[in-house]
């Protein structure tokens, strides 16, 4: 009896995916738990195995189609087995995507504008358009009588419709799909739609770095402390001493959330994930170091599920460790309203009770959404925490 291949639940929170890249072809033999197709989320690409045993008889949802969880992505059977009660009983959503090249941004494929036929365009929309040397007449405009709002321009923006081609010679040639296109898509939506100002500072870490030395002195090396969870637990504190930037906009209302649940940005070889540390105010400086440590090692083996990537109300991203950046300007996750970009430490010279003394700074950006936080109270904040990671006693206060 054939087995249909439906799309699977990754998380409580899934509630629909995009077919990637297939891994079989039509007529492959395949082995139960053979992985046999990608599925992306918004979040995360996973693989999905094969249900069964058996010969892949038909790919119903070609790569690009979207379909909720339980969807018919495909079935596998006997060779010339009949799939047709299959198909009846499992429709498949709307159909595969257009090629990404070819496809118009939001109607599913091209427009060609008749000669001397008027393109209805929105100024905003058009102003982006010029802005960035796209070919509106390519694109489907979704707003009233086919006109091109803004929101279309955006989309053929994140999805490379209108621009014209490159031809220059290459090192290397790469899809723009899964995940990379994921998070560029997401990127694009958090520039476009925040109003977005970053507060820069530097601040001495001589304290956290003497705690963690004291706290790690006989401790297994798979056991110490890193820099990273002390600041995890400082940021936390901090959001617990001052929720300034623990809000987010929605519809109407600023709403204040009462968990703190912190993003971890981890950077994958397609792009980058945000593991979800929850309540991570609520937990010991050895549970969040573990369970940081935990995230980030199955996040680069794609090991995570979508729930551990959802629900995050202030997020972290981490350049430190690559010895190179002192401030940068991170971009908002949305729905949350702020995000903090941590740069290296360096040894600098810095003036101490009228001294001038070295002392290892490291570099915080404050990036937040000036539409619900203004200036004053993320300064504030970041003063918080500032004197949090100065003054480490404290965060266990």
């Amino acid at each position: 009896m054939a087995t249909p291949i439906a799309m699977p639940k990754l998380g409580l929170a899934m509630k629909t995916g995009t077919v990637g890249k297939w891994l079989k072809q039509e007529s492959d033999s395949i082995k139960k738990g053979e992985t046999l197709v990608e599925v992306m989320t918004d979040k995360i690409t996973n693989k999905v195995e094969s249900p069964a045993d058996g010969i892949l008889l038909k790919i119903v949802a070609a790569k690009g189609t979207k379909l909720p969880v339980g969807g018919l992505m495909g079935a596998i059977g006997e060779a010339g087995e009949d799939i047709s009660a299959i198909l009846a009983a499992s429709p498949v959503a709307e159909g595969a995507a257009e090629p990404k090249a070819k496809a118009a941004a939001s109607g599913g494929s091209v427009k060609t504008a008749a000669p001397g036929e008027k393109v209805k365009i929105s100024p905003a929309a058009r102003k982006l358009a010029e802005e960035n040397a796209i070919d509106y007449t390519l694109i489907c405009g979704t707003g009233p009588e086919g006109r091109i709002t803004r929101e279309d321009v955006e989309k053929a923006l994140a999805e490379g419709v209108g621009s014209p081609s490159d031809d220059r010679p290459t090192l290397k040639v790469m899809p723009y799909e899964g995940m990379r296109r994921a998070v560029g898509e997401n990127m694009l939506a958090s520039w476009t739609s925040n109003a977005k100002v970053t507060h820069h500072v530097s601040v001495d870490m001589s304290g956290i770095l003497a705690l963690r030395k004291t706290i790690n002195e006989g401790l297994k090396e798979k056991d110490k402390i890193s820099v990273t969870a002390l600041l995890t637990i400082a940021v936390a504190r901090a959001i617990e001493i001052n929720p300034a930037v623990n809000i987010t906009l929605d519809g109407d209302e600023i709403k204040t959330l009462q968990e703190i649940n912190l993003g971890m940005a981890v950077a994958v070889p397609d792009g980058l994930i945000v593991p979800v540390l929850r309540q991570a105010n609520e937990k010991k400086l050895t549970q969040v170091n573990e369970e940081i440590k935990d995230l980030a090692n199955r996040g680069r083996r794609n090991k995570l599920n979508v729930d551990e990537m959802n629900g995050a109300t202030f997020t972290i991203t981490n350049l430190g460790g690559y010895h190179s950046v002192d401030w940068f300007t991170p971009i908002i996750n949305p729905p949350e309203a702020a995000i903090l970009g941590v740069g290296r430490t360096v040894d600098k010279p810095v003036a101490v009770g009228g001294e001038v003394v070295v002392r290892p700074m490291m570099g915080l950006s404050l990036s937040f959404d000036h539409r619900i936080l203004d200036g004053a109270p993320a300064a504030e904040w970041l003063a918080v925490l500032i004197d949090l990671i100065e003054n480490p006693q404290k965060i266990f206060i």
